[in-house]
């Protein structure tokens, strides 16, 4: 085993962290600060275009997407990507991780990586055509639309959309809610996940299909906030879909084929999502470790007393532990189909957002009351990292995955 950065990991590491270091991180200021009076939906800062165009000039675009995936792109479809394995990607979605406006610049962002590397995987060559090009060109922006406030939809199979034949349409029928990137004004088409045969067995129930956000029938009718926060301009929305019809050819892949989709697309996610936090956890530490330097009480220095000590000690050990066992999992996954290694992306799921919550959470504590407010950004790292405990699956779910690997 080597547990060092290899060479190839190291050269994209370096590229990234220069380009980080001279284009993104001046700009932060932009896009920290958004319009309150800015209506819906929300559009990015002006600033994100050009710094895509320097990003893509540079070759980081689309880091994402593996070669497993790429090797979907038939159809004489070729994309801007250099093809990185998964564990080459991770500490790459590490660093964009300490800035999360960060991804979107490189084209790395969900919930359109999951979206683009679906239809790669499964979407016929019109809708790659029509889909999957433009998210991989960086045009416009996607969602993905299954969970539902009416079922607990940490089990799937628990979706009532509707998701009807007639003739040669569809019409769907439901509501959905967390979906996010409706907020934003880049959003054009939605994936949305529904049962075309309840009758059939459990898992063949449900069906994915393509609809574009202006169809007919598609109504945002809320964004959601977290802690208070709006995630603009991505944002979270609750949606009605009343009577919305598109052509039959929108459906992937073909009826009953929904869960298959759906399991395919969360692998590689659930890697970036970890990865991501794991960047979140680095930067909430530094801040903490910086605060506790500066600030001195009762004549000592913070830094100098034990008990803070002793939090820093224990946050540097679970960020590392974290991150081990999440890049070991990727190699799994570089290596192996997602089916053969869900317990162990499981395992990084559930992990991971702990680990990283209590070290905010303590870094939190360094600053007192400076903490809790919107001054150093740590009560919004928070609150979004509190939502990785929910986001691609619950904590109970992935608890019950491992338990279940491990009796047999």
């Amino acid at each position: 085993m080597d547990f060092n950065y290899s060479a190839e990991q190291r050269l994209w590491l370096d590229r990234l962290n220069a380009f980080m270091a001279e284009h993104v991180l001046p700009a932060r200021a932009h896009f920290a600060q958004a319009d309150p009076s800015a209506g819906f939906p929300w559009n990015a800062p002006e600033c994100l275009r050009p710094l895509q165009e320097k990003a893509r000039a540079a070759g980081l675009w689309n880091l994402f997407l593996p070669p497993a995936a790429q090797a979907h792109a038939a159809n004489g479809f070729r994309f801007d990507s250099p093809g990185l394995s998964n564990l080459v990607y991770a500490p790459l979605a590490e660093v964009m991780g300490r800035h999360e406006f960060s991804s979107r610049i490189f084209n790395c962002s969900p919930p359109d990586t999951g979206n683009m590397e679906l239809l790669l995987r499964y979407g016929s060559p019109d809708q790659q055509r029509r889909w999957l090009v433009p998210l991989m060109n960086g045009e416009m922006r996607s969602a993905f639309l299954m969970t539902e406030p009416a079922v607990a939809s940490s089990d799937a199979t628990n979706v009532e959309t509707r998701i009807e034949r007639d003739g040669d349409h569809y019409v769907i029928n439901g509501r959905k809610w967390w979906s996010t990137g409706t907020g934003d004004a880049d959003c054009r088409i939605l994936i949305i996940m529904g049962k075309t045969d309840p009758a059939a067995p459990v898992h063949a129930q449900q069906s994915q299909i393509l609809v574009p956000i202006e169809t007919p029938g598609v109504r945002v009718v809320r964004m959601l906030d977290v802690f208070g926060y709006e995630d603009r301009p991505a944002g979270h929305g609750e949606v009605i879909l009343e009577n919305v019809r598109v052509p039959a050819e929108n459906l992937i892949l073909g009826e009953g084929r929904g869960f298959e989709i759906a399991q395919g697309r969360l692998g590689p996610g659930r890697i970036h999502h970890c990865m991501r936090t794991i960047g979140v956890a680095e930067e909430a530490l530094e801040l903490m470790c910086a605060r506790l330097s500066e600030r001195s009480t009762f004549g000592k220095p913070l830094a100098g007393r034990s008990i803070w000590q002793e939090r820093i000690a224990w946050a540097r050990t679970e960020i590392d532990m974290a991150r081990l066992l999440t890049l070991r999992t990727a190699q799994l996954l570089d290596d192996n189909e997602a089916k053969s290694v869900r317990a162990d992306i499981s395992k990084i799921k559930l992990a991971v957002p702990r680990a990283a919550l209590k070290v905010i959470d303590d870094a939190i504590q360094a600053f007192g009351g400076g903490g809790v407010c919107q001054d150093h950004g740590l009560a919004r790292l928070y609150a979004k990292t509190r939502t990785m405990r929910l986001v691609d699956g619950p904590d109970e779910v992935h608890m019950r995955v491992i338990a279940k690997a491990e009796l047999r």
